[in-house]
């Protein structure tokens, strides 16, 4: 039984990376679909696509080989609009090395995007 699709998916991502897949699968939900927007935005991930296997899905994700560490945030630490930088250093390797996933009352987006937009959020993750 799984019980945190987030951390299922970045360790999948994470390990498949590290040994060289050109892809991916991993289980689907609408907050995974969004996370993985995130990524492909970003770079972090190449497509991804959704596999109906009648038990609720499966993303196949491909792999861009750019990721040297990713993670889930256990607990979803609710982070205020001016408390960015705080959770950055905590997180992150450098500054402006990486990102952060949160989750805000405007979507799923990283930390660079909710501090443009002014909104804080619950961290789901962070990738570098």
């Amino acid at each position: 039984m799984r019980h945190d699709l987030i951390s299922d998916v970045l360790s999948a991502i994470q390990n498949g990376d590290k040994v060289g897949k050109k892809e991916t699968v991993s289980p689907a939900s609408a907050l995974v679909k969004s996370v993985l927007q995130v990524l492909q935005k970003n770079g972090f991930v190449g497509n991804f696509e959704l596999v109906d296997d009648g038990r609720g899905g499966k993303f196949r994700i491909s792999l861009t080989g750019k990721i040297n560490r990713c993670g889930a945030v256990r607990p979803r630490f609710s982070v205020g609009k001016d408390e960015w930088e705080m959770w950055e250093r905590r997180f992150l390797p450098a500054a402006g090395f990486g990102l952060l996933i949160v989750t805000t009352s405007n979507g799923v987006m990283t930390h660079e995007e909710a501090k443009k937009h002014g909104v804080g959020g619950k961290l789901l993750g962070f990738v570098y």
